[in-house]
């Protein structure tokens, strides 16, 4: 996974977003996941805003970063086969012992694109001026040894940018 910042927009000049990634990181500074025996490897990714409104912004603008809307986008993407799973009907017999006897699969979703990051977290306030923001990063098997870009973004609902 690689993280990289640009130069900030300047009406974010008093809200700086830092990545609390929990994985280790090797000496080019890319972050390695092990990816698990499962299909998907599940990762949560965490970042905090840090605020300075009290500071620069006038009082009834100081409490917006709990509306601001952080975007997570991903350089990943994995395609749905047209069977999801299924499921197994299961009965007891006469004697109490569990049988199956139906197999129903769910069908239909062939082509369908997922991406390997949620798309979208609101921040939550833990300390007076800094606040938390999560998403879900799930790469797959057939994914092993890639490179994946996770670009995070975000702006502010109650200004127009």
């Amino acid at each position: 996974m690689i993280q990289g910042c640009q130069d900030k927009y300047p009406d974010y000049d008093d809200i700086e977003l830092v990545y609390n990634i929990s994985l280790p990181q090797d000496e080019n500074g890319f972050y390695h996941l092990p990816l698990t025996n499962n299909w998907q490897t599940i990762k949560r990714l965490s970042a905090r805003l840090i605020s300075m409104h009290a500071e620069n912004r006038d009082s009834w603008q100081r409490d917006l970063v709990e509306t601001i809307m952080v975007y997570w986008e991903s350089s990943h993407y994995w395609v749905l086969n047209d069977t999801l799973g299924y499921i197994v009907k299961r009965g007891l017999t006469d004697d109490l012992k569990y049988v199956n006897y139906d197999t129903v699969y769910v069908l239909g979703f062939g082509g369908q694109i997922v991406t390997t990051v949620n798309s979208q977290s609101y921040p939550t306030n833990i300390e007076p001026t800094i606040y938390e923001v999560n998403t879900v990063f799930a790469p797959v098997k057939s994914m092993a040894g890639d490179t994946v870009t996770v670009w995070t973004y975000f702006w502010d609902l109650n200004t127009q940018y």
